[in-house]
């Protein structure tokens, strides 16, 4: 299996959050790829740094107004006076009656829909390289490789194409998922973060030639709240293109398991070309983020029954936090992709 990992990526360390209102630590800090990095040595794999992606990647799927804010907001923030070492939202416009704003405080709040993915120094060159290491996935497995793993942090599936939230910056598993469409007609997505992919359905809810679906914590009181039901299944030409499986935050291996398989007949109903698998490990009863109950068993079985489609795949990290068992839980998805015991 082919690895992918650019150490730029640790550079990004944000530092705030809100949570219930109060400023707290951030969950998506650079430890979390010294934990993945040891569940690949620990399977023996060894990583590659990827070349720079052409910058069509990432406007493939990015407004040329959020990858603007991105590359050199920081900079105007820092000229505020008084700034804060981080780009923080305080506003939230109405895009509805909106004009694109000139000001970084305008932009800001046009652009990051919530507090938890501040933007900082090396926010811009750690998502690039991220979307790098997608982008190398993407291509080994278009030339042939049965299965590649991209290690990118920060994480990509909650970012649209012009907001960024939820610890996400650039949407990494959308930008693998154009790169491979440049080759391969037909993509699907499986995303098995606890948390929906928002950003990623956003991105692609009105075509019929992605079909995404995602397993995760029902949002009637989990992140991202507003969006993820099992109602929304596309728009357009696109609809009956998305499926969401939401699931009750006391799930645990039997009734997960049952949701992937669920989510791998659709799939296999689509006839995808290549299958892009957003692996987040934050359904792990131990995660500190608390939204599911599956154990290391139920992620070896996750990627055993992946593994079973046959299906080109490009696995794209997402969510996972600090723990020590965000080792194991990695280790015990790619035991069961790559069957070893």
């Amino acid at each position: 299996m082919k690895c992918f990992y650019a150490p730029e990526t640790e550079q990004h360390n944000p530092q705030f959050r809100l949570t219930h209102g109060r400023p707290s630590s951030n969950a998506e800090l650079p430890k979390r790829a010294e934990l993945l990095l040891a569940g690949l040595k620990q399977m023996g794999f060894e990583t590659t740094e990827p070349p720079q992606a052409p910058r069509s990647a990432y406007e493939a799927v990015h407004t040329p107004e959020l990858l603007a804010f991105l590359e050199t907001g920081w900079e105007a923030w820092q000229k505020l006076p008084g700034a804060s070492e981080e780009i923080i939202p305080n506003l939230s416009p109405d895009k509805n009656i909106a004009t694109y704003p000139d000001s970084i405080l305008g932009r800001a709040g046009w652009h990051m829909g919530d507090a938890s993915a501040p933007v900082g120094p090396h926010s811009w060159n750690a998502t690039c390289r991220a979307a790098d290491c997608a982008v190398a996935a993407a291509d080994a497995v278009a030339d042939g490789a049965p299965v590649a793993y991209a290690l990118t942090r920060p994480p990509g599936h909650h970012s649209s194409a012009d907001v960024v939230a939820g610890h996400c910056l650039m949407n990494i598993s959308a930008i693998a998922v154009e790169r491979l469409r440049q080759t391969k007609p037909r993509v699907a997505t499986l995303d098995i973060d606890v948390h929906h992919g928002n950003g990623t359905q956003a991105i692609f809810y009105d075509r019929d030639d992605v079909l995404t679906v995602s397993i995760h914590a029902d949002p009637s009181d989990y992140y991202p709240f507003y969006v993820g039901h099992a109602h929304e299944t596309g728009n357009g030409a696109g609809d009956g293109f998305n499926l969401n499986l939401p699931l009750p935050r006391t799930t645990s291996d039997d009734v997960w398991m049952a949701a992937v398989t669920q989510g791998l007949e659709r799939i296999a109903a689509f006839e995808p070309d290549v299958l892009v698998v957003p692996l987040g490990l934050d359904a792990h009863e131990n995660d500190p983020l608390d939204g599911m109950q599956v154990s290391w068993d139920g992620f070896r079985r996750a990627g055993a029954a992946i593994a079973a489609t046959g299906l080109p795949t490009v696995l794209i990290q997402e969510g996972g936090y600090l723990s020590d068992d965000l080792t194991t839980s990695l280790v015990s998805f790619l035991s069961g992709m790559l069957d070893r015991a």
